[in-house]
Order: C-alpha cells, then sequence, then structure tokens
C-alpha cells in the first residue's frame, strides 16, 4: 500500500499478529471459532502482506491480480457461507474490499500518493468513500462491543484464552482498524 514505511510496518506487525492470532483460533474447541478462525486469518496475512511498504518491497505485477483471485475466491466462499448465516456478511465486505484494494493496486502498482477513481474527477472514489464509511461503523461498533465483554469476563472464567470471546472481538477490530487504514491510503 501507498504511505509512509513506519505505520506501515505497525500495520503489518499488527494484522501478522491478528493472523497467527485466527490460526491458533482454528484449534478451539468452540465449533464457531474455528468456523470464522480460518477466513480471518487468511484476511489478516493477506492485509499483512498487502501492507508492507512500498519503499522496502515493491511486489512484482503478477501480485496484485494474484490477491484479486486469492480474495475473490474467499467472498465467494463467504457468499456461500453467508446465505444462512446472516453473521457471515461482514466477512463478505472485508473480502470484498481486499479484492477491490487488490484491483485498484493492479492499475496502480508502486505509485505513491497517486489516487485512481476511475470516474475522473477528484476526492475520494465512490467505493473507497463506502467502504470507508461501513469499517468506521464496524470499528466503532466492535469497540462498543468489546467494553462489555471484556468487563464481563474475568481472568478466572475457565475458557482456554483461544475460545475467549472478547479476544476473538479484539482480532476482528484489530483488523477492521487495519482495513481502515489500509483504505485510507489507498
Amino acid at each position: 500500500m501507498h504511505g509512509p514505511a513506519s505505520p506501515g510496518w505497525l500495520l503489518v506487525a499488527l494484522c501478522a499478529a491478528t493472523g497467527a492470532y485466527c490460526l491458533l483460533r482454528m484449534r478451539s474447541g468452540v465449533e464457531e471459532q474455528r468456523h470464522s478462525a480460518g477466513g480471518e486469518a487468511l484476511m489478516g496475512f493477506g492485509m499483512a502482506a498487502m501492507a508492507v511498504p512500498s519503499a522496502v518491497f515493491a511486489p512484482p505485477s503478477w501480485t496484485w491480480p494474484l490477491y484479486a483471485v486469492v480474495f475473490g475466491g474467499a467472498a465467494l466462499r463467504t457468499l456461500w457461507a453467508a446465505r444462512g448465516a446472516p453473521h457471515h456478511l461482514h466477512h463478505l465486505v472485508g473480502t470484498t474490499a481486499m479484492v477491490y484494494m487488490a484491483a485498484v493496486m493492479t492499475v496502480s502498482p508502486g505509485s505513491p500518493g497517486v489516487h485512481h477513481h476511475g470516474h475522473g474527477t477528484s476526492g475520494v472514489p465512490l467505493v473507497t468513500g463506502l467502504l470507508l464509511v461501513y469499517f468506521t461503523g464496524y470499528v466503532l461498533l466492535s469497540g462498543i462491543r468489546l467494553v462489555p465483554a471484556a468487563a464481563a469476563v474475568g481472568t478466572g472464567s475457565g475458557l482456554r484464552w483461544g475460545d475467549r470471546p472478547e479476544l476473538s472481538r479484539a482480532c476482528r477490530l484489530s483488523m477492521g482498524i487495519g482495513m481502515l487504514a489500509m483504505l485510507l491510503t489507498l
């Protein structure tokens, strides 16, 4: 993504740590945790890879279409899962946003500060603006929901740390913040 190196590395670390935690959640005894953890790990690691500062590593031109294909496949899988469970719709928006960002980067790989709007006017493109509004709302609501969950679950709850709902919510909150940061640099 485009932007300064230091915040880029912080975003890489945040997303990679989130992806690693999601991988660990795949071993959970709670089926719901296992079900969503794989897709969230893919998102975390994909976001980490996309956030590597372009000044440090300029990916080859085939990287962005590959991201679009991988996350397009993830979006189709999520669409299938969402037909019976509406809580998967957020994952669908996230994977679709990754496809969108990869498509934008395909058009403008390694061009810091260049904005491609697709409509020839200045300002934020419509899709980017809609995604920013969605993820801003998601981050705010996730933060609000996280506070009561953390207060309600004590340290002696008996749950394994990979099964704790407040940690999975914090994971999703981290990815939402990461998505906002990536969209802002687009």
